[in-house]
């Protein structure tokens, strides 16, 4: 009688572990897949907060340098009566910003008849506070028939031409981009497109100061167990990573990234970068045809949620642990 007491006990026992093991390993999964899902939202709309605040403060230094190449070119529209006076203009207004590499005036053909068909005065930095005048304009660089000149004749807007490498074997090579706006004589005559060249070490400048920012402020960053490794880039209509922090370089084509950045949308998308899996969240940037955004490695995005499963894990396993020894015992 007692051994089929004892054989009972056991098996009610075995019965109760084996339910007890299914409710906790339901709870379990239960409780990863809520906390999954929180991370995830939380950490999507982190990274989307965190790429608009970039895109609103490139767009910001964007403005900047636009009222400050503005200022220049009213300059020139206010003095078109000689060649001397227009270069006058454009040396004048050289020292307010130090990111412009350049400014110039590429006039219509025989605007000034002496100048002949190409006058196209250019002022650049030699150095940090000198600028050197050169005439540009040439049969071998005939601007006039640049994309960014004929744009700017049949828009009659000011923009901001497509990004560029220059090269003529001199310190003014490199990658532009040009602030560009066509100016009217007081006849209302097309006299001249003027531009302002920056290269786009400015902006990789500005991309390590708002990263630096961002990490830094409590309320974007507050989450759990994962390293801010994100950076920010910025990324042409083509595809075509134009600005980027040292090092971090983002080799995207028009054929990995499709349309999405020609479409000017906001959005996210996986990327293999450099051989590590990455979301890329992005968003367009006022004014121009460029996209801010911001790398994100696959592994930061699922540390988190693999260190909550991993705690949820231990937990259970120690309650069962626990409760079968105080099984083990009730039933001696």
């Amino acid at each position: 009688m007692q051994q089929s007491t004892d054989y009972t006990s056991k098996k009610l026992m075995r019965f109760f572990m084996l339910t007890l093991l299914v409710m906790m390993i339901i709870i379990f999964s239960a409780s990863c897949w809520i906390c999954h899902q929180a991370l995830k939202a939380e950490t999507h709309a982190r990274y989307v907060g965190i790429t608009n605040i970039t895109a609103e403060k490139i767009a910001k230094t964007i403005k900047g340098m636009e009222m400050n190449a503005m200022n220049e070119f009213d300059e020139v529209e206010k003095h078109l009566d000689s060649p001397e006076s227009v270069i006058t203009a454009l040396k004048s207004k050289t020292n307010l910003n130090p990111e412009v590499r350049g400014y110039f005036a590429a006039f219509e053909p025989y605007y000034f008849e002496k100048e002949g068909q190409w006058f196209e005065p250019y002022v650049h930095h030699i150095d940090t506070n000198a600028f050197e005048l050169r005439m540009v304009g040439s049969a071998r660089h005939n601007y006039h028939k640049s994309e960014w000149y004929i744009r700017a004749k049949q828009s009659n807007d000011s923009f901001w031409a497509d990004p560029y490498y220059y090269y003529d074997g001199t310190n003014i090579s490199g990658h532009y981009t040009t602030f560009v706006k066509p100016i009217f004589d007081k006849t209302g005559r097309l006299a001249c497109v003027c531009g302002a060249d920056m290269t786009f070490e400015w902006l990789s400048k500005e991309l390590q100061r708002i990263d630096k920012e961002s990490k830094q402020n409590e309320l974007l960053n507050r989450h759990l167990f994962c390293e801010d490794d994100y950076y920010s880039v910025i990324i042409n209509n083509d595809g075509s990573c134009i600005a980027y922090p040292n090092g971090m370089f983002l080799a995207t084509t028009k054929e990995q990234a499709g349309n999405i950045f020609d479409q000017q949308k906001s959005g996210t998308i996986e990327m293999n970068i450099n051989g590590v899996t990455s979301t890329i969240y992005y968003t367009p940037i006022e004014h121009v045809k460029w996209s801010a955004a911001v790398i994100v490695p696959k592994q930061g995005i699922l540390q988190p949620m693999l260190i909550i499963a991993l705690i949820f894990l231990l937990i259970g396993a120690l309650s069962f642990l626990v409760v079968w020894q105080l099984c083990r015992r009730i039933a001696q």
